[in-house]
């Protein structure tokens, strides 16, 4: 099937750039880009896990505290020189 679409410049620039660049046809390139949009409407349909649901929510709060993560490492490293200190005296 031939079909005429009617592109802005900037489409027309950023087009000739793509076919370009990737070595295809316009034809080509255009129908990647149908192919690309299908794929993303159906992700999008498609339902979400738990964790899917809640990921824009990760990472957005703040503790008040220092950094979690440091605090947990180093003590982490605390316990682990303690536990080694503990063997070495049990020998």
């Amino acid at each position: 099937m031939t079909i005429t679409v009617r592109l802005l410049r900037a489409q027309q620039a950023a087009l000739a750039r793509l076919t370009k660049t990737r070595g295809q046809t316009k034809s080509d390139v255009v129908r990647d880009a149908i192919e690309l949009l299908l794929e993303r409407e159906a992700a999008e349909r498609e339902p979400m896990g738990s964790h899917e649901t809640v990921a824009h929510l990760i990472g957005c709060a703040n503790s008040g505290k220092e950094v979690l993560s440091e605090s947990t490492g180093r003590r982490f490293a605390a316990l682990m020189k303690e536990r080694a200190r503990s063997q070495r005296r049990h020998r």
